[in-house]
């Protein structure tokens, strides 16, 4: 009970919460992480032709620099990539993947 009193001050651990939020700092942590683990996952061949857009609902969105790759990707390796994330990267709770096509991955 405050009883008329001034609200007292938010714990330290709170307000370094709240300005981590507010700075969108946990969010490219976050993707750091991400790009990391898609880079182990798909090997660094495939990560030099891809990059992570983010995650939404549990589905990790990769940009793809050409079509080939893409239809590559999408077609013959994307079953075993998911496998490999339940594995190695369960944390992450990735349950599918999708592939976008981007021209120039690295003005993005």
């Amino acid at each position: 009970m405050t009883h008329g009193r001034a609200r007292l001050p938010d714990r330290l651990s709170q307000a370094v919460t709240d300005l981590i939020a507010l700075r969108g700092w946990a969010r490219v942590r976050g993707n750091a992480q991400l790009a990391e683990a898609w880079k182990s996952v798909a090997g660094a061949s495939v990560a030099s032709g891809t990059r992570v857009v983010g995650i939404r609902r549990g589905v990790l969105h990769v940009a793809v620099g050409n079509s080939p790759l893409l239809s590559e990707l999408a077609a013959y390796h994307k079953v075993n990539l998911l496998a490999t994330f339940s594995r190695d990267h369960p944390e992450l709770k990735i349950r599918d993947l999708k592939f976008v096509m981007r021209g120039n991955l690295s003005s993005q």
